[in-house]
Formats: structure tokens, C-alpha cells, sequence
């Protein structure tokens, strides 16, 4: 019965050392009629676990301008520090928060679209009309 339970313990640890590490992010602007930075315009992941970090961007549809702020602060090589400095900096127009990599996300392409799905169904509909037209 013990050797059941090592046997579990060791297949977590492989799980966990074996898992990805990937980090995605939700990108917010500012909403007109909440007075808040809590309209998503994008789905930042990373994943750093390799020498040239990779990158992937899912942009809300429809948002062009909207995220124009976050447009300019994405470069071509963003970087976890990056976002250390955005979180640091966030609370003004612009803010973003932590995302949870989908259970079943196959790469971190399909994690970020994943998140971005669930904003499309079931966070944007539930935010109030902009208002700043």
C-alpha cells in the first residue's frame, strides 16, 4: 500500500517538473463607463523556459484603438520583466492580471486562445455599453 502512494507522489513531481512554464496574462484598458482598467483587449502568454523567450498575443476583436496603449508597450521581445515593471506601474489606464493556464492547453498558442474564448463568452458581455461615444 505504501508503494501505491510513493508511486502517486512521484508521478505529481514528474507532472509538475514536466509542465511547461508558461504565464499568460489578461490586458486591460480603461473602461469609460466602470471609471476602472478592467476592459480586456488582450491575452498576453509567455513562455520563458527557452533562450529567446516566446511570445503570443491574442487581441479582442474589435479593439483596435482601444488598445492602443498596450500596442505600443509590446515590443517585439517582451519579456518577464516587462511585466514586472507593467504590474508595478498598472492602476492608471492600463493594468493587467494574472491569468490561469487552461487545463488541455496544448501549446501556449492554444492556452491563449483559450482565455481569450472564455473573455469572449463570458467576461465581455457581462461589462456595461463603453459609453464613450
Amino acid at each position: 500500500m505504501t508503494t501505491d502512494t510513493n508511486h502517486t507522489d512521484a508521478e505529481k513531481t514528474e507532472t509538475s517538473t514536466a509542465a511547461p512554464a508558461w504565464r499568460l496574462w489578461i490586458l486591460l484598458v480603461w473602461h469609460p463607463a466602470l471609471g476602472l482598467p478592467v476592459d480586456p483587449v488582450a491575452v498576453l502568454g509567455l513562455d520563458e523556459s527557452r533562450q529567446s523567450a516566446e511570445r503570443v498575443v491574442r487581441w479582442v476583436p474589435l479593439v483596435y484603438e482601444s488598445a492602443d496603449p498596450w500596442r505600443e508597450r509590446l515590443s517585439e521581445s517582451t519579456t518577464g520583466e516587462d511585466v514586472d515593471r507593467w504590474i508595478a506601474l498598472s492602476g492608471g489606464a492600463c493594468s493587467l492580471e494574472p491569468a490561469e493556464v487552461p487545463e488541455g492547453a496544448l501549446d501556449l498558442t492554444h492556452a491563449a486562445d483559450l482565455v481569450l474564448d472564455e473573455l469572449l463568452a463570458e467576461v465581455i458581455p457581462a461589462l456595461p455599453p463603453r459609453g464613450d461615444g
